[in-house]
């Protein structure tokens, strides 16, 4: 009769015993010899007739062997099924010598497995928490900005006759020359594109007036500031740590002079943009995409909250782990073997992501933040909304349901679709039970703050 017996071998570390006896493997042992001579193709038998000795000889040890770790595996997952002990994964074998196992004088076999469990402990109370909602505010100049880059990539490229504007888009012949525009044999003769105002303001006076055809002679740091000049001399194939490629002087041909017209702030850009609302004046304009860009802004602010909240329930929970096991777990159970070296340097961060697995399932329990299959239809039917966006959709949306439909049943977007609601839920939940003081912030800093995010 099969036993297990349980001993500790460490702190939260425990080792089973799987004793089997024969009686537990030798019936279905014989069966299955019997089943293979009734159906093994020997050359020289006939299907059916080969002999019982035979057989034992040329498979019984395999199938020896077979019969016995099936009697233990079902001997352990039984005891798993019946005792449920709080476990990580699966017991993992500790070593068993399968050599002394004898075909012939079938015995007692003893086999050991190690498992890693549990810890108790009490999460960190969330009210305690000194946390800090940091504020970003939409301003008129971000609109300007925003207005601006919508005007210039709306707008049409347009080719004037003379250079008029801080914003003509040039193409300029750069060629090597002297001072006095005498080109150089063999030098640099390359195109380039620069926009007016990316020159010094000397050469932008030179500049105005021009029409395509003319030229003029610089000498690279004379019309260039520090910032732009580094990125033109590397355009132009030089060596930027030499000091001398600074010092040269081109004669610059005008091949093309450009503009972008931008577009006017009327009625049909305004639908352009928002397909979907009623925009007629530049103030309603305004204020859509302030309410926007306050909505992004805001996302943020919650996002770096919750990554406080994050890091205080980490930090401030108190939490031991079967280290040993759980690092020879990670060398044997995932998909590709580890080394020993792999573990010991994945084990830090994958403590941390079994501590927050752990909290995060009993916040969800105690608190009854469980998704129903209601909300994971709703939220997917808000991601296809979303995916499709400010399309005209017509009128019949019942191809929506069975779209739905179909996605219930992909079980990979299922998982992550819930994973993500899952989470949503929970970290809002977390932010009520914390009083967070608000502060203002420059979206330069908000931004410095979210240097990494784990959920």
């Amino acid at each position: 009769m099969a036993t297990i017996t349980r001993e500790s071998i460490g702190p939260l570390h425990d080792k089973l015993i799987v004793k089997v006896d024969k009686e537990d493997y030798y019936p279905s042992f014989d069966k299955k010899l019997k089943d293979y001579s009734k159906t093994a193709n020997i050359p020289g038998f006939r299907k059916g007739m080969v002999p019982a000795g035979m057989i034992k000889k040329m498979y019984g040890s395999s199938i020896f062997t077979d019969e016995v770790l099936k009697s233990v595996e079902k001997e352990l997952y039984g005891y798993l099924n019946k005792e449920k002990p709080e476990i990580f994964g699966q017991p993992l074998p500790l070593n068993s010598d399968l050599r002394n196992m004898d075909i012939n004088e079938p015995a007692s076999y003893d086999f050991e497995f190690e498992m890693g469990l549990k810890p108790e402990y009490a999460i960190a109370d969330l009210s305690k928490a000194k946390a800090t909602l940091h504020k970003v505010v939409a301003t008129d100049a971000m609109v300007d900005e925003e207005i601006n880059r919508m005007q210039i990539k709306g707008g049409k490229m347009t080719e004037p006759e003379t250079i008029d504007n801080d914003e003509n888009v040039l193409n300029l012949l750069f060629k090597e020359s002297d001072k006095d525009g005498n080109e150089t044999e063999a030098g640099i003769n390359k195109e380039n594109s620069v926009i007016l105002k990316y020159f010094t303001s000397s050469v932008q006076k030179q500049m105005k007036g021009k029409k395509v055809g003319d030229s003029i002679t610089v000498q690279l740091n004379k019309a260039f500031d520090a910032d732009k000049l580094a990125m033109m001399i590397e355009d132009l194939g030089l060596d930027a740590a030499d000091a001398d490629s600074a010092k040269k002087y081109f004669k610059l041909e005008i091949v093309k002079i450009g503009l972008v017209e931008k577009r006017e702030l009327e009625e049909g850009f305004f639908k352009e943009i928002y397909p979907g609302k009623e925009i007629k004046t530049e103030d309603e304009l305004r204020a859509a995409i302030k309410e926007e860009i306050q909505q992004y802004w805001d996302g943020q602010s919650h996002n770096q909250l919750q990554d406080q909240l994050y890091h205080y329930l980490i930090d401030e929970t108190k939490m031991e782990f079967p280290a040993e096991f759980l690092k020879r777990w990670l060398q044997t159970g995932g998909e590709k073997t580890k080394t020993a070296e792999d573990a010991e340097k994945e084990y830090p961060s994958f403590s941390n992501q079994l501590k927050w697995t752990l909290i995060s399932d009993k916040l969800t329990k105690e608190n009854s933040l469980e998704v129903t299959n209601e909300e994971l239809r709703e939220y997917m039917k808000a991601e296809v909304m979303r995916y499709f966006g400010n399309m005209s959709m017509g009128e019949d949306t019942s191809w929506i349901e069975s779209y739905i439909d179909r996605m219930m049943k992909d079980e990979k977007q299922v998982e992550s679709s819930y994973h993500r609601l899952t989470t949503t839920k929970l970290f809002g939940w977390m932010e009520t039970q914390v009083k967070a003081k608000e502060k203002e912030v420059t979206p330069e800093e908000l931004t410095a703050m979210q240097h990494h995010h784990h959920h």
